[in-house]
This record gives C-alpha cells, sequence and structure tokens, in this order.
C-alpha cells in the first residue's frame, strides 16, 4: 500500500503579535487530514479561516507552531528539500517576471529541481501545448490576458512533474470559457494519477470537480468526506448553502 499524498497531524499555527502586550492569533487549532494518492481534494473556507495559512506550511513557505505533516511519506521537518520535490504550488498571486519569456520561465522554474535543460526544452513544450500556449512562448509574461498567466502559473508547476499539485484559487478572474478549459485540463491530470489539492471561492468548482471536500472555519476542520456523502447528508441542499451554514455556526 502506497503512503498517503498528504497527512497532516494536529497542526497548529500561532501568529505572535509585534505590539507588545497584544494577543497571539490561533490560525490553526490543531488540523489533522490524510489525503490519499490520486485525490481530487477541495480546501474550503472564508477568507481568514486558515486554508491559505496550510497551503503555505505544505509549500514551505509558513513554518507551522506544532504538529507534523508528511508529503508522500517524508516529514517535513526531517527532509523538507526532498518532500518539496513532490509538490507542484500554483499561487493565488500571479508572481511572474513580467520581462520573461514564457518558454524561459518554465524552463528556468525545471532547473531549480535539477533538470536537464535538454530534457526541460522537451518537457516545456508538452506542457504548454496541453495549456494552449504554446503559440505564446516567446512572448513577455506581461502581454498575455489574466487567463493565460494564470494557465502559466499551472505549466510552472508542472514543470518537475510533481505528484502533488496545491492550486491556490486557480481561476480568480479567469472568465467562465476558460475556466471550463482549466476545469478539463485538471480533470485529465488528476484521471493520470496526480493528486490535486484545490482551495476555491467558487463552490460550484468545488463540487464540480472535487471527489473529497474539507471545510475549515476559524482555524478547525468542520467537515471531512466525500463530496458525495456531504451532499447526500444535506439532501436538496448545494454545497453553497452547506458551506454557508457550518462556517457560520462556529462560536
Amino acid at each position: 500500500m502506497s503512503e498517503a499524498a498528504i497527512v497532516l497531524k494536529d497542526i497548529k499555527k500561532v501568529y505572535k503579535k509585534s505590539d507588545k502586550g497584544a494577543p497571539e492569533t490561533e490560525a490553526l487549532k490543531g488540523i489533522s487530514l490524510t489525503i490519499p494518492q490520486g485525490e481530487f481534494f477541495a480546501l474550503l473556507g472564508p477568507n481568514g479561516a486558515g486554508k491559505s495559512t496550510l497551503i503555505s506550511i505544505l509549500s514551505g513557505l509558513v513554518h507551522k507552531t506544532s504538529g507534523e505533516a508528511y508529503i508522500n511519506g517524508i516529514s517535513i521537518d526531517k527532509d523538507h528539500d526532498r518532500a518539496k520535490t513532490y509538490i507542484g504550488v500554483v499561487p493565488q498571486e500571479i508572481n511572474l517576471n513580467i520581462f520573461e519569456k514564457v518558454i524561459d520561465i518554465v524552463i528556468d522554474q525545471a532547473g531549480y529541481y535539477g533538470i536537464p535543460r535538454k530534457q526541460a526544452i522537451e518537457r516545456a513544450e508538452v506542457v504548454l501545448k496541453d495549456l494552449g500556449l504554446w503559440e505564446k512562448r516567446n512572448d513577455k509574461s506581461q502581454a498575455l490576458s489574466g487567463g493565460m498567466k494564470r494557465r502559466l502559473l499551472i505549466a510552472r508547476a508542472l514543470m518537475h512533474e510533481p505528484k502533488i499539485l496545491l492550486l491556490d484559487e486557480p481561476t480568480a478572474g479567469v472568465d467562465v470559457e476558460l475556466r471550463r478549459g482549466m476545469w478539463k485540463f485538471l480533470r485529465e491530470l488528476n484521471e493520470k494519477g496526480t493528486t490535486i489539492i484545490l482551495t476555491t471561492h467558487y463552490l460550484e468548482e468545488a463540487e464540480q470537480l472535487a471527489r473529497h471536500v474539507a471545510i475549515i472555519s476559524k482555524g478547525s476542520i468542520v467537515a471531512d468526506e466525500s463530496m458525495k456523502t456531504l451532499l447526500s447528508r444535506n439532501k436538496d441542499k448545494k454545497l453553497e448553502d452547506i458551506f454557508l451554514e457550518m462556517t457560520s455556526e462556529q462560536p
């Protein structure tokens, strides 16, 4: 039996205030989750619930206060460099070099993971074609539309062929037609075996794509079950209504 893609055990994160005497902020209050290999997993929550903190801990941008986290069976504390090779991160913010060409952005990304240039060039062609960006490969990223920039973030994250893809609001600001195209691509990627963890404010997106859902509110998990089970338990309710009930009832 293969290791789970992600295992979180009692993850806590406390942000200390810079002002003397100010109270600390407990962003995560003991999060435990297990995400199997090959899952399409939605992590949902209102703004400030803690989901971005959790994603940042997994991607190495934020240090947890306590608890254990494993990526593909590897502790992020004991071997973080190896653990992060299994993950591709698509951030919420568009953080592309605006003066760099599309092709160079993805090839340079491969270089960070020690992928030889010849192999990176071949991989870049495949990924950019898959995401409809090949014709734009020699354009600077600043010349791309918002939707194309979002797709470029995904292409960059896939260059080292990660087993796990973390998507933080991947379709924010993308029009409906492009969003549906991205859904199709992500479904196909998942069907090929890539574990996908999605955060989104578009609850229809989560309902359409994810097989499993966890809802986080005020730093705690308030739901963790299959999408099908969650919807069937709350008959005649849309995911949006269920989400609002679960996140507003928390004290």
